[in-house]
């Protein structure tokens, strides 16, 4: 069976409780725009014959002062893969510091430079201010899609897929597993990005979401909750690299790592494309009918999440 230590910590993971302040946050501000569905990665914004896509990150204060350069690299990597999962191709960015001097800023804007470059997204604007307390930054970006992969749109019956590049290493110690920054790529990096819309444009899939901050796991229940289905997820089959272990992996931020959903018969397509560049990818369950994410590992099954019981952020009946 999964040890109560594992399930435990899948639940009590810093990035997963941050996911419970956005249903508060949604409610106080009164968000209920007509024709965008709040819980995707993106906003998408119908645009004549496709959609617009907005996102924004903001990094946590601790990443900023102590990997400054690392801080402003994944300001460009994290929203590159927003506008990825959500089946698009990136346009360009914006970001917005808060340094106490231009010295403690220039790694930040380095990072970001270095990452805008390699993943061919031009930082086009935003906010200057090297007069604060300390280190913050922000960074949005704006992409676009003709076919859209959403958290709305996984149906009982399908498969669930995780497709996670695990050429790298983690950046200790951190619990982020860096595929991108240590090669810099730039060639592979976009094309690899690129897949997701390829997906989307074949019709091959509907649904995915970058695996983020909440881990794979809290990813899932994200995906589970705003497409109103449950999901039984086998651990065992989760792409990992040799050698780490199971629980630090589950709950680990991938420089590159989707979640998509598909039907049995689109499975191997969708897994051949990502094969195809070295990218690892299996089903790992399946959605079903309900408001369970089970965990299945070792041939046994245990309840990790009842939505009906305990909803994460609320975007799902929004």
């Amino acid at each position: 069976m999964l040890t109560q230590s594992l399930t435990s910590a899948l639940r009590a993971q810093r990035g997963l409780a941050h996911k419970t302040d956005i249903a508060a946050v949604v409610r106080k501000l009164g968000l209920s725009p007509a024709g965008i569905r709040l819980g995707d990665d993106c906003a998408a914004i119908p645009d004549r014959d496709g959609w617009l896509l907005l996102a924004i990150e903001g990094f946590v204060t601790d990443l900023v002062a102590a990997e400054p350069w690392f801080a402003g690299w994944c300001g460009v990597m994290v929203n590159a893969s927003d506008i990825a999962s959500m089946g698009g191709r990136p346009i360009a960015v914006v970001d917005a510091i808060w340094s106490r001097d231009q010295d403690h800023a220039t790694p930040v804007l380095e990072g970001l430079a270095a990452a805008a470059a390699a993943y061919g997204i031009p930082v086009i604007g935003g906010h200057t201010n090297t007069r604060s307390a300390g280190e913050q930054l922000s960074v949005a970006i704006l992409g676009r899609a003709s076919r859209l992969l959403t958290s709305f749109d996984a149906k009982p019956g399908q498969v669930l897929l995780a497709a996670i590049d695990l050429r790298g290493a983690y950046h200790e110690p951190y619990p982020y597993w860096d595929s991108a920054s240590t090669q810099v790529d730039s060639g592979r990096l976009r094309a690899d990005l690129d897949l997701l819309a390829e997906i989307a444009e074949a019709g091959l899939s509907r649904a995915a979401k970058d695996i983020s901050m909440a881990g794979l796991v809290g990813t899932a229940l994200m995906l589970a909750e705003c497409s109103a289905i449950g999901l039984i997820i086998d651990v065992d089959a989760v792409p990992r690299p040799d050698g780490v272990d199971l629980q630090r992996w589950l709950t680990s931020f991938p420089s590159y790592g989707f979640l998509l959903t598909a039907t049995e018969a689109d499975a191997p397509a969708v897994t051949a494309i990502f094969s195809a560049r070295g990218i690892a990818c299996a089903v790992i369950g399946r959605c079903e009918a309900g408001t369970r994410v089970d965990l299945r590992h070792d041939g046994s099954v245990e309840t990790f999440w009842d939505l009906a019981e305990t909803p994460l952020t609320g975007c799902g009946t929004l």
